[in-house]
């Protein structure tokens, strides 16, 4: 296979990786061709971290930040904290790796070339069971409503497995410890508005029948995945944005996956833009004062 101008020997083509919807390897790269524009514009410039699952999507992950040996020299990466890190860049790089066994692609909040400055601010909702997806509408409506009147756009999306993140497109001139401010005062909110249905409690054992309404992850270092991701579970659930009337009108998160995502976005567009081609710079100054006073 030749992706721009470089040459990509597939092999184990046929191989089944999504056992359930029939999908093989070659239907995966080929499903990334077709979306590769969308999350090159959000994973472009951040140091990616691809997980493979060498043993199977039901198997153990192995995650991978630094570039192979075995890899090509035209692969995107960067020299950063004497580490060869890897990035998606480009469509060749992306098809490499898969052929490599990557199965899901995450990215940190900033880029390479400005660290500390995250690009967006995210709130992770993650319901205590693949049954509870109602509590997440429920809780990210109210949360919607809550950025609305601070004058914030946000735009909703399927984690691809359970949850829910609401992203908030910010001029990236805010630290993560300036964004963490901003956070914790709605979690906490949150936490006083809704007690017997929200939790910040990261042990997972600890939280109960509650949703984990999670403001930590939005730190240096951790990640997300890239939009359009797929992810390793049954299904070939992708990580899907959203518009808030549809999450008004009730979805399930596996309702969007690898064999219907392309459909989706000739019917509605890229609904993530907002984040990338069409960046929302959104300031934060007011609210930021208001905490600081509050506090």
């Amino acid at each position: 296979m030749v992706v721009d101008g470089k040459r990509i020997d597939i092999t184990h083509p046929d191989k089944m990786i999504w056992e359930s919807q029939r999908i093989t390897k070659l239907d995966y790269i080929h499903y990334l061709l077709n979306v590769s524009q969308y999350m090159i514009e959000h994973a472009k410039d951040r140091l990616l971290m691809a997980w493979l699952y060498p043993h199977g999507i039901a198997g153990k992950k192995i995650e991978k930040r630094s570039v192979p040996q075995s890899a090509p020299e035209w692969i995107s990466s960067i020299f950063y904290k004497n580490k060869d890190r890897m990035l998606l860049n480009d469509t060749a790089t992306l098809v490499w790796a898969a052929n490599y066994g990557a199965i899901e692609f995450h990215v940190p909040f900033d880029r390479y070339d400005k660290p500390d400055f995250p690009l967006e601010m995210v709130f992770d909702l993650d319901p205590p069971d693949d049954a509870s997806f109602n509590l997440v509408v429920e809780v990210s409506l109210k949360l919607k409503e809550l950025l609305q009147s601070l004058g914030l756009l946000s735009i909703p999306r399927t984690s691809g497995s359970a949850g829910l993140q609401v992203f908030v497109p910010i001029q990236p001139i805010y630290t993560f410890e300036k964004t963490r401010k901003i956070t914790t005062f709605i979690a906490n909110y949150f936490l006083e508005q809704l007690p017997n249905q929200v939790t910040i409690e990261r042990v997972v054992s600890k939280r109960g029948n509650k949703l984990y309404f999670d403001y930590l992850q939005l730190w240096r270092g951790r990640t997300m995945p890239v939009v359009y991701s797929p992810r390793a579970k049954r299904n070939a659930t992708v990580a899907t944005p959203l518009t808030w009337s549809e999450l008004e009108g009730g979805i399930q998160p596996a309702q969007f996956t690898m064999l219907n995502i392309m459909k989706r976005i000739e019917e509605k567009g890229d609904l993530f833009k907002p984040l990338t081609t069409d960046k929302r710079n959104q300031s934060l100054d007011e609210i930021l004062r208001f905490i600081e006073k509050k506090m």
